[in-house]
């Protein structure tokens, strides 16, 4: 005959590989991934100035003003006067590239709150631009400490730089 486990031992089977599921976020992409930063492009032509936010107070136009500012950080553009703190690297720089998803309505570090207003057209163009010319490096690997976390892996970067377009991508639906 044919041994079949009891039905306890199926359930448990059953709801452990639903935890799992839960429990183990998916893995973090990287922006230097060609399927990632592909992903990322697209979502940022579905986006529009008529995009409705889920969360939080930024308009469209402040939204792609604001994913520039990471982004001209890896790019060496400006640093905007962060400072290294020991504290902050232990406390955060893990969640900035950990598999997890950010939280919605986050605080925003000083630095990179936009409050004035933005023409959307325009910055989603420059945002672009940002995104094209940070393609064109993905096969740098010497890449600069960040200025409040300091030393960080390719891998690290890469991580980083999706989590923070694809959190705020969720945030406006796109």
């Amino acid at each position: 005959t044919c041994f079949s486990p009891p039905k306890v031992f199926v359930a448990f089977e059953l709801i452990y590989s639903v935890l799992k599921t839960i429990l183990k976020p998916p893995i973090m992409k990287s922006l230097f991934d060609d399927e990632a930063y592909s992903e990322i492009r697209n979502r940022l032509d579905n986006l529009s100035e008529n995009s409705q936010r889920q969360w939080g107070k930024m308009s469209p136009g402040q939204l792609v003003h604001h994913l520039q500012l990471p982004l001209n950080i890896i790019l060496e553009k400006t640093d905007y006067g962060f400072k290294p703190n020991w504290l902050v690297n232990l406390l955060f720089k893990k969640t900035m590239y950990s598999d997890k998803l950010w939280r919605k309505n986050l605080p925003t570090a000083k630095g990179f709150k936009i409050t004035d207003a933005k023409d959307f057209a325009s910055e989603k163009a420059k945002l672009a631009a940002l995104l094209d010319e940070f393609d064109t490096q993905r096969s740098r690997n010497d890449w600069q400490a960040h200025p409040a976390f300091g030393p960080m892996t390719k891998e690290q970067w890469g991580k980083m730089q999706y989590k923070h377009l694809d959190h705020h991508f969720r945030q406006y639906g796109v």
